[in-house]
This record gives structure tokens, C-alpha cells and sequence, in this order.
């Protein structure tokens, strides 16, 4: 985001390594805490009162230390081999950050289907999760729907929507990333695609959690009612409308 802000088109070969380090480890982790995050909500509904055992704060740590650890080791396992590979095909990448698949088109060997082969690894770990993910809310809908009141239906369905939509957000715009067709691939179409999924999920994480908050949904209902009186209330709309 900063070299895009500051129209800086150069990098040096350490900052490029520390980018696909730090993007996949970050991207890694965020998968990880999220297929965390399914489980922790299909106990709260599915197996109430064994989540002080299920779920308590040694287990917390474990499966938190788990994710990062996973992460840190995808990060490394890749960043390694990629920046092993012999790159021939010039030092331009079509994108505006270091990205493996912009990598792996400079290189001028066999030596990048290791790194293939890693990233097919990859996706099958990440559709072991999200088949856990699938399998944990079709559970937790069923128990959802079989709660008698509709107090009770909404208050769990208030705190499974925001980690779907986070979940949604993230897997769309990176399959739209990832899976597209070849045809349709254009400089500009990988661009904007690359900023959906690497800037978008994590710029609105924390708008879509905070809205569970009640105090901050009031803060900007507030805000947004007083915008909008000013607006009606403004010397230069009366001036215009008389």
C-alpha cells in the first residue's frame, strides 16, 4: 500500500523476500485462526456446556500458538524455495507488491515446481480447513434452528454472521485471485483482483467484528444522524434550495 500511495516502483531483493515472508505467514495465520474461530463458535452452540473444557484457555494458547506456528513455517518453507529458484526473465513483476506468482514467472528453470508443488500442499491443507469450516456451521445451523425462541436464534446467529463474513470475504476474493481462467488474466484485472484479497478482508476485519459492539453501532448511528442534520441544517443548501 505504500509503495502504491508513494508511486515507488522499485524494490531491493531483501524488501521483495520480506514482503512474501511476511504476506504468507499473515495470510496463513489469518486462515488458521478463522477455521479457530468456526470451532470455538460450533461449541459456544453445538456443546455448550462442555466449552469451559473444550475451549478453555490452555487450548486458547495451544491452537493460537498452533496457527501463528503454522503460519511462521508456510512463510519460511516458501519464502526459502522461491528465493532459491534462478530468475532470468528480468526483475519487472506485473503487480504492485512482490507476489509468488509474479516470482515464478522470472524464473528460467525447473527448479519452480518445487514451489508448485508446495503451493498444491498448500491448497490442500486450505480445503482441509474449509471443509471444517462448511461442516462446523452446517452444524451449528441445524442446532441454530432447533433453539424454540427467536431471542435465543438471533443472539447466535449475531455472533456466527460477522466470522461468516469475514470467512466469505477472505475465500472469495482469493479464489477469485487464484482460480480465475487464464484467458481472462490482464495486468490491470491482476491488480485490482491482488487488491481485493490482500487489502479489502483485512482493511474491513475489524469494521465487521466491531459491529457486534453495541456501543460502537450507537457511536455510528450518532455520527451518521448528526451528518445529516448539519447537511439539512447547512446555510448554503437553504441558500440553494430557497
Amino acid at each position: 500500500m505504500a509503495n502504491s500511495l508513494w508511486d515507488t516502483r522499485a524494490i531491493s531483493y531483501s524488501a521483495c523476500a520480506a514482503q512474501v515472508f511476511l504476506f504468507v505467514f499473515f495470510m496463513s495465520a489469518e486462515f488458521s485462526l478463522l477455521t479457530i474461530m468456526s470451532y470455538d463458535r460450533y461449541v459456544a452452540i453445538c456443546k455448550p456446556l462442555h466449552y469451559g473444557t473444550l475451549v478453555g484457555s490452555r487450548a486458547c494458547v495451544h491452537m493460537a500458538a498452533g496457527a501463528w506456528g503454522s503460519g511462521f513455517l508456510y512463510a519460511v518453507l516458501h519464502t526459502a524455495n522461491i528465493f532459491l529458484i534462478p530468475l532470468c526473465q528480468g526483475n519487472t513483476l506485473d503487480q504492485f507488491f512482490c507476489e509468488i506468482a509474479q516470482i515464478l514467472k522470472l524464473s528460467c528453470s525447473d527448479a519452480y515446481l518445487r514451489e508448485v508443488g508446495l503451493i498444491v500442499v498448500s491448497l490442500l491443507v486450505a480445503f482441509g480447513c474449509f471443509v471444517f469450516i462448511v461442516v462446523s456451521y452446517v452444524k451449528i445451523f441445524r442446532a441454530v434452528l432447533r433453539i424454540p425462541s427467536e431471542q435465543g436464534q438471533h443472539k447466535a446467529f449475531s455472533m456466527c454472521l460477522p466470522h461468516l463474513a469475514v470467512v466469505s470475504l477472505f475465500l472469495s476474493t482469493a479464489m477469485v485471485a487464484y482460480l480465475k481462467p487464464p484467458f481472462i488474466s490482464s495486468l490491470s484485472l491482476d491488480v485490482v483482483v491482488a487488491v481485493l484479497y490482500s487489502v479489502v478482508p483485512p482493511a474491513v476485519n475489524p469494521l465487521i467484528y466491531s459491529f457486534r459492539n453495541k456501543e460502537l453501532k450507537d457511536a455510528v448511528l450518532k455520527l451518521m444522524t448528526g451528518c445529516f442534520s448539519k447537511a439539512i441544517n447547512c446555510p448554503f443548501l437553504d441558500a440553494y434550495h430557497s
